[in-house]
């Protein structure tokens, strides 16, 4: 497998980490669960707060507990990975006892950013149409742009010459089905020789 430099530079938002979350019946388990424990926890601090004399409004509570699971999603969101395992052996950087975690985690986010659409869609041409094929037009449209000025919709008789007519095809014609690893294989590599 070979990564191309752009491919290292380029920095993309990865997608949720919650699987299905675009998805409708995704959003709807995400919500129920949120619901529970935070009917949980309330039920258990009002219970608490009772216990010892207290009484506070139910709806400062909630939001206190919404309030608390919205940042715990996000810094865990923002929290970097834990260091692999590596069985014993230490990792070596630039200096005894040093690794360069972020650069690892970075090309780990570039890899999962596509590997977990493109299993999920395997196999699917509605997902892929949906997921994949939207991402790679982008991917064209971004290095029209960086090498020649132009996108896809600024220029299309140009822009369907740089690309050339298979690609230009593959990009505006959603197929009948997903393309084989190798079929996306070459289309990846027309897209890297633009």
């Amino acid at each position: 497998m070979s990564t191309s430099i752009d491919d290292l530079l380029s920095f993309e938002e990865e997608e949720a980490a919650e699987p299905a979350v675009g998805s409708r019946g995704g959003r709807v388990r995400l919500v129920l669960r949120t619901l529970a424990v935070t009917a949980a926890i309330v039920a258990v601090v009002v219970a608490g707060l009772r216990s010892v004399g207290l009484q506070v409004s139910l709806w400062i509570v909630v939001a206190g507990v919404l309030a608390l699971l919205a940042l715990r999603r996000v810094t865990g969101a923002l929290s970097p990975p834990p260091p692999p395992r590596s069985g014993g052996r230490a990792p070596i950087g630039e200096e005894p006892g040093t690794w360069n975690w972020a650069a690892l985690d970075a090309l780990r986010v570039a890899i999962n950013g596509w590997e977990r659409p493109l299993d999920w869609c395997a196999g699917n041409r509605e997902r892929f149409t949906e997921r994949i094929l939207p991402r790679l037009g982008e991917l064209a449209d971004e290095r029209l742009r960086q090498r020649h000025g132009l996108t896809r919709e600024s220029d299309p008789a140009r822009a369907r010459t740089l690309l050339g007519e298979p690609l230009w095809t593959f990009l505006s014609t959603p197929s009948r089905r997903p393309p084989s690893p190798r079929d996306l294989a070459v289309i990846v590599a027309e897209l890297e020789k633009l």
